[in-house]
């Protein structure tokens, strides 16, 4: 009986063949995470951020209102697979070349070809060397199993099903691998270690975030006033890693002369402690990524006006994810750079070497990762004005009711947060027939800032049945929270909460 010269790609099937490329691919991708987890060298990473920057602004608008959270993972979702695809089309090649050469060369093809593509997207040569052998070797084993099997004059079904057991048996092997050892690693940033100069350390801190502890309600199930969990909103889905040793800070534009900050240049700086919250623009009416956090940093003032200012017009804030947002130049008269928060280095996911905080807009004008202070001659289109958006202007004011608690004694306890940005919150009115009586909540102690939430909550004796909880706050300007609901694009959510308490 005799046999081809290439005994493992004449052979095989063309469905057998793509199979084991998927498995190359699944291999591929998760050899990538394992050497860089979830930042940016992850090949699915700027796949995941390219789609958001482009999709049409009103699939964007669809992923944030109606979809919210699940849309940022679909896209994730989305990016692994066409990750997964790429790197199936490199193990292809290699197999197609494998067919004119002896079984080894397909696998070395499918390992260069997958590197190359893998460092051409992400520019990380160590994660993408990494998808290009895992890609490989499912290739190589693959068609090592298979031409072992026709050597031994095995039927063609059993040779192809034995390359198929071992593409899978690698892949699985690999993948799994390679997603325990990514998720192992950590993806924050240590500070470097300057001596004496570790702002957020200062023996302030602790008595202020004591305070905030002191000041909270102790409601069951209700965020404290520092919350436990920050959110977290970007335009890409992996966050930047950034050296604070070679970042630095510009302020260019329409100054007299542009200057530059080093991360130690701003260390050595006077600091202040402030107590910010951050609404989203895109979170739902009585959604949860609203939060408070105690930040260290410096004025950003301190560090524009040297440069010498025009005396209005606006300022663009440009990052290193490629997140740039305009606003009127008076916003930064209270502006802050934030290096610190809750008494850490500021985390990665929160903008790591340095952030803006901007008091009383929307989360987005708090430009995390931020390398560049631009001041404009005339008004631009920031990144979320250009999809449609108009969330640069002072946040709305919102009493959110996140807890319904059954006390012992049969009595409800309904609870939650209010915040109107540095207008402040004056007064949480709670009406439990629906909205035809009213009665006062209590409030937390307001903290020190200008530009905080506070807690509120307010118990009493349930109505036979179902019935009506409905919240609405007063800012303290005296305006009363619009009842009317409104949605989230283009310029926030907005009316009273209302939930059916049974």
């Amino acid at each position: 009986m005799s046999h081809s010269t290439h005994p493992v790609t004449d052979r095989l099937p063309g469905i057998e063949a793509v199979l084991v490329a998927l498995l190359a691919g699944v291999a591929g991708v998760a050899g990538s995470f394992a050497v860089a987890a979830f930042t940016p060298a992850f090949i699915a990473g700027p796949i995941a951020g390219f789609m958001a920057r482009t999709l049409p602004g009103a699939l964007i608008t669809f992923s944030i209102v109606v979809l919210g959270d699940l849309g940022s993972q679909l896209n994730v979702l989305l990016a692994v697979g066409l990750s997964t695809t790429i790197f199936a089309v490199a193990a292809l090649l290699g197999q197609a070349v494998g067919q004119r050469t002896a079984y080894p060369i397909a696998g070395v093809v499918a390992a260069a070809t997958t590197a190359l593509i893998s460092v051409a997207i992400t520019a990380a040569p160590t994660p993408s060397v990494v998808a290009g052998v895992a890609t490989g070797t499912v290739v190589l084993l693959s068609d090592l199993s298979q031409s072992q099997a026709v050597s031994s004059h095995t039927a063609d079904l059993s040779a192809g099903r034995r390359r198929l057991l071992a593409a899978v048996a690698s892949a699985a092997s690999l993948g799994i691998g390679g997603y325990v050892l990514g998720s192992q690693q950590s993806t924050q940033v240590s500070p470097p270690t300057l001596e004496g100069a570790q702002p957020w350390a200062a023996p302030e801190i602790e008595p202020l975030l004591a305070e905030a502890a002191e000041k909270s309600l102790g409601v069951s199930g209700l965020e404290p006033l520092v919350s436990d969990r920050f959110y977290e909103v970007d335009i890409n889905s992996t966050d930047p890693t950034l050296d604070a040793t070679s970042w630095s800070l510009t302020v260019t534009g329409t100054v007299d002369r542009e200057l530059s900050y080093s991360y130690e240049d701003i260390l050595s700086m006077e600091v202040d402690h402030q107590f910010v919250s951050l609404r989203c623009v895109g979170e739902a009416l009585n959604g949860k990524k609203m939060d408070n956090a105690l930040w260290t940093g410096v004025s950003i003032m301190d560090l524009v006006e040297p440069a010498g200012l025009p005396e209005d017009c606006c300022v663009m804030l440009r990052a290193a994810d490629g997140f740039y947002e305009e606003f009127p130049l008076s916003a930064l008269q209270d502006g802050f750079l934030a290096v610190g928060m809750n008494g850490e280095p500021l985390p990665r996911g929160h903008g790591y070497p340095a952030r803006a905080l901007i008091p009383g807009h929307w989360g987005e004008i708090n430009v995390k990762w931020l390398t560049e202070i631009e001041i404009l001659e005339e008004e631009q289109d920031g990144y979320w004005e250009e999809r449609g958006w108009h969330g640069t202007g002072p946040v709305n004011t919102v009493a959110k009711l996140h807890v319904i608690n059954t006390l012992d004694d049969g009595r409800k306890q309904v609870g939650g947060h209010a915040y109107a940005g540095v207008r402040g919150i004056d007064r949480v009115e709670v009406s439990t027939d629906g909205g035809d009586t009213w009665a006062d909540a209590t409030l937390s102690e307001p903290l020190p800032g200008t530009d905080v939430w506070r807690q509120w909550t307010y118990t009493y004796d349930p109505p036979g049945g179902e019935h009506e909880v409905v919240v609405r706050a007063t800012d303290g300007m005296g305006a009363l929270q619009p009842e009317e609901k409104s949605s989230p694009f283009p310029s926030g959510p907005s009316g009273w909460v209302t939930k059916t308490v049974r």
